[in-house]
């Protein structure tokens, strides 16, 4: 038997570390070659880690939301054969994670857990989970995989009171079922005035701020903190788009998306942008340097399990409605499916934020950083409106809109905006 080292890949596009989102697998664990291992999200995407090697994993290094360099040995593998063992000079100690769990249950054994001190780290792991007491040590966090996560928080229990027998004390959908066959899933009382029973909630789950969510954060902030936002509204009615719109769906060619309003208006930005070329723009304020684009990539924000991404539609200046919708599709449902690839997920010159069917009358939507300005798109519906004198019932959609005043005066994102606001109402100039 050997140690196989696996130091931190090269992911490419220049990518020199990574953040762990989620290690997949736990000291003692046995895995395949090819088996997921690591989750590491980069500047760029979220990319799975397959293991290089059939083996028993004996040391990882590094817990969700540290940041691991390129080549860095990042865990170890009991292998046949020699392995690698020298690979592991590079380890930094001091970054250990899950391993240290493992010998942080040990030091403070319950007397229904282990009866005397024993050399062996998995020992204190072996006895059955019904054991009331937690067998880890305070402030270890619970390790679990996401499905045993995610049937606990339905079942509103917190997994630092479960029982783990797993390595490292890792809890498995059996030691839950333990748990809750214990009666320990929660407290009821009897209504007072002989109504149905109520259950009194007092858990608590307090969630560390990493991967995805961490990278929106950052984004967030330096976005908000270093762009002097403003903002612009302004109502279109979209009777005639939304006429054109069912005509185009009804007559479409065989194997066409159904269009909805977004594909009109990004090809309504494309007619607008090329008009007002300083809205399509990114600015480096660190370089103090305005680039301006003739290229139109329009980032779609899109929501998912996951958190938000904004996916890209390239080059839409060479589209017609058609391509637009389906290569929208495409990259959208990349994305939901967590199948976007980094392509997919950068490049972009503006971006459309859209709250679909959660509409609203007006939003501040903050600018995809480097990018100058952000249009949101408030759902259709009718509404009373004058026309001519009269109240008439028209179809309204509300647009709001976010620029970075550094670069965008405000009368040059009011503009974008009207002339937007223009094409939409008149969609057959849409396509002149």
């Amino acid at each position: 038997m050997g140690t196989f080292a696996f130091k931190m890949p090269d992911i490419g596009e220049g990518v020199v570390e990574g953040e762990v989102v989620e290690w997949m697998v736990a000291v003692g664990d046995t895995v395949k070659e090819d088996d997921p291992i690591l989750s590491v999200m980069t500047d760029k995407a979220t990319v799975e880690i397959p293991s290089p090697v059939d083996g028993t994993v004996t040391k990882v290094v590094g817990e969700a939301g540290d940041i691991l360099p390129v080549g860095v040995v990042c865990i170890e593998f009991e292998v046949d054969g020699a392995g690698n063992a020298s690979a592991s000079d590079d380890a930094p100690a001091a970054k250990e994670a899950p391993a240290p769990a493992a010998k942080e249950s040990k030091p403070e054994p319950t007397p229904e857990v282990a009866p005397a001190p024993t050399p062996a780290p998995k020992a204190a792991a072996t006895p059955a989970p019904a054991a009331a007491p937690v067998a880890r040590a305070p402030g270890t966090k619970a390790l679990a995989s996401p499905a045993v996560r995610q049937r606990a928080r339905e079942a509103n229990i917190s997994l630092d009171h479960v029982a783990g027998s797993g390595p490292a004390g890792r809890i498995s959908h059996a030691d839950l079922d333990a748990h809750i066959a214990g009666g320990a899933s929660g407290a009821s009382r009897a209504a007072p005035m002989g109504g149905r029973a109520r259950t009194e909630l007092n858990g608590t789950e307090s969630m560390k701020v990493i991967g995805l969510r961490r990278k929106i954060a950052d984004s967030m902030i330096a976005s908000y903190s270093s762009i002097p936002h403003f903002s612009y509204f302004e109502e279109v009615d979209v009777t005639a788009l939304e006429e054109l719109r069912q005509h185009l769906n009804a007559t479409r060619p065989e194997g066409a998306p159904k269009l909805t309003y977004l594909p009109f208006i990004m090809q309504a930005l494309v007619k607008a942008l090329a008009q007002r070329p300083e809205c399509n723009a990114l600015y480096d304020d660190e370089a103090n340097v305005v680039t301006r684009h003739e290229a139109i990539n329009l980032g779609i924000a899109t929501q998912t399990d996951r958190g938000l991404f904004v996916p890209v539609v390239k080059h839409v200046e060479a589209m017609d409605i058609w391509q637009s919708a389906t290569e929208m599709g495409r990259v959208t449902g990349a994305t939901r499916d967590g199948k976007a690839g980094v392509e997919d997920l950068t490049g972009s010159t503006f971006t459309i934020t859209s709250l679909g069917r959660l509409g609203g009358l007006g939003a501040t939507p903050i600018i995809n950083k480097p990018e100058v300005g952000i249009l949101g798109v408030h759902n259709a519906k009718d509404r009373a409106v004058v026309r001519d004198g009269a109240v008439v019932i028209r179809r309204m959609m509300n647009l709001s809109s976010s620029w970075d005043h550094r670069v965008v005066d405000g009368h040059d994102g009011a503009t974008l905006v009207q002339l937007v606001k223009t094409y939409l109402e008149n969609p057959a100039t849409i396509f002149m």
